[in-house]
């Protein structure tokens, strides 16, 4: 996997409701993180080195729009990653190459996965490649 390393931030919770580029709106239990280069719908792995947790997020939009920042988090993948405190940190990118030959069982188009395929995608995730998995239970997305 190619690996991208830059800071990351996250989403406001004043944005849950608003529309991303995709389409979708923006909630802050979702997996999902702007990029400015990964088509939309792309499966990322977000590492944090200083922890080596990692998260599997849907890039739903464009952004973040300050040079000196790489990728912006949701909420719940941020927590994840245990970035909250920080505000920014820095962590490793990759595309998830293994997940279309996993998900293609699923009866949804990858950019339509919901909150807890991703979770299930993440958890899939670690154990293939041996890190712990998150520590964050399914949360549902709410409609």
């Amino acid at each position: 996997m190619a690996q991208e390393k830059g800071s990351a931030t996250y989403y406001s919770p004043k944005l849950q409701g608003r529309h991303t580029t995709d389409g979708s709106k923006y909630h802050p239990d979702s997996l999902t993180c702007a990029h400015k280069s990964y088509p939309l719908g792309t499966m990322l792995v977000v590492r944090n080195p200083k922890n080596n947790q990692s998260v599997v997020v849907k890039v739903t939009d464009r952004g973040p729009f300050h040079k000196k920042l790489m990728i912006d988090l949701s909420y719940s993948a941020a927590k994840t990653l245990d970035i909250i405190r920080q505000g920014v940190a820095t962590v490793e990118v990759s595309e998830l190459n293994i997940l279309p030959q996993v998900i293609s069982i699923l009866p949804v188009p990858q950019s339509y996965l919901r909150v807890e395929q991703m979770y299930f995608a993440t958890n899939l995730y670690n154990k293939i490649f041996g890190e712990d998995s998150p520590k964050k239970e399914v949360v549902a997305q709410k409609k």
